[in-house]
């Protein structure tokens, strides 16, 4: 069979899984009816929703992949090679009575600002409105909590076999330092990270004083004495 770019082979060996296109894990009910129709029309077994807040439609035949595919047009999702694999949402200030920030349209502008982008390695984004931390920001290679003052920037998380909490970098950050912060840790870790290294396998090999020194000096909205 043809491979398709988006088309995960199962364990199986013989089906396959695509993924959706949800950033901050919001869709709307056309979506929904559109995936659903997707799902009954090639009898789908499997309709998941993943910790990346994405849906996988997984177990899709061999010969089902490329109309799979092009029935869900822009809701599939492309394969890019090592990209951001998701910014995943918290409700934030929009429903959530705990909100500090919002998180819906943090996570709506910085998967805007990094579409397309490819890195080393995957990178996973949270955004978490509050210091409850329910996007699992401090576990992410990329982390926002929002607070009352601002938004605090983590980065190098990762979960999994050898988890890692995040380096906090900045605090209290308006919403376009924290979109700047972001692009230039990931552009940093993009010029001197090694072919497949996560972040966090990336900050224990150079360290937060080599961060410090290399980037974070330059920055003039970080107080270093902070990190």
């Amino acid at each position: 069979m043809k491979k398709v770019s988006g088309a995960i082979l199962q364990r199986d060996g013989k089906t396959y899984g695509i993924m959706t296109n949800s950033p901050a894990g919001i869709v709307t009910p056309q979506d929904l009816e559109h995936i659903a129709a997707v799902g009954r029309k090639f009898r789908i077994p499997i309709m998941k929703i993943t910790s990346g807040q994405r849906i996988i439609l997984a177990g899709i035949k061999a010969e089902d992949v490329e109309p799979v595919f092009q029935e869900l047009g822009d809701l599939a999702m492309p394969d890019l090679g090592p990209c951001v694999k998701f910014v995943q949402g918290c409700l934030g200030t929009e429903m959530c009575k705990w909100g500090a920030q919002d998180s819906i349209k943090m996570s709506s502008k910085i998967q805007g600002l990094i579409n397309g982008k490819t890195f080393p390695a995957k990178v996973k984004i949270g955004v978490s409105g509050c210091q409850r931390c329910c996007s699992e920001s401090q576990l992410r290679d990329i982390g926002l909590i929002g607070t009352t003052r601002g938004w605090i920037v983590l980065f190098g998380g990762n979960g999994g076999r050898k988890p890692r909490m995040a380096d906090p970098i900045a605090y209290s950050l308006s919403e376009d330092e924290a979109c700047d912060l972001v692009l230039r840790l990931l552009e940093f870790y993009k010029k001197h990270a090694q072919t497949d290294e996560r972040t966090a396998r990336f900050m224990e090999r150079i360290g937060i004083e080599t961060l410090k020194s290399e980037l974070l000096t330059m920055i003039p909205y970080i107080s270093l004495d902070k990190v």
